[in-house]
């Protein structure tokens, strides 16, 4: 379950690639005051959705555009719940656990490419980024 996380981790380095934004002018020193922070270079997960393999099962987890997740592998839901870019890392919370964040490695990666991604305690999971599909509703 925990690896969805790299998959998400993996999708906020995608971000990097893209070309920077000319300084704000003066008048909008206001709206960026108010705007929450980012980390510079690390794109938002948020519709985004990956592919790996946990405990021999082919998962796949979406990522919602207000950072919600399902991972599911065929038609069993295997998790979900909330992610978060955290100091340049990827964190999912699960609401199936009490385990708290699980936070991982992010790493530039397009739609179609595989990365390896690294959690916080050290494990190690090969991502694929796919088109993004759709969280499904939850019941």
């Amino acid at each position: 379950m925990h690896k969805v996380i790299l998959i998400a981790t993996v999708a906020a380095l995608a971000g990097c690639s893209q070309e920077k934004a000319p300084p704000p002018a003066a008048t909008d020193n206001v709206a960026a005051a108010e705007a929450p922070a980012v980390t510079p270079g690390v794109m938002s997960l948020n519709e985004t959705t990956w592919t790996f393999t946990e405990d021999g099962k082919k998962i796949q987890e979406s990522i919602d555009a207000n950072g919600n997740y399902v991972a599911s592998s065929g038609s069993e839901h295997v998790d979900h719940g909330t992610y978060a870019s955290v100091d340049g890392k990827a964190c999912f919370t699960s609401a199936m656990n009490k385990d708290g964040p699980e936070c991982w490695t992010v790493v530039d990666t397009a739609i179609g490419e595989t990365k390896e991604t690294v959690s916080d305690k050290g494990e190690k999971v090969k991502v694929t980024r796919i088109a993004y599909v759709a969280v499904p509703p939850m019941k």
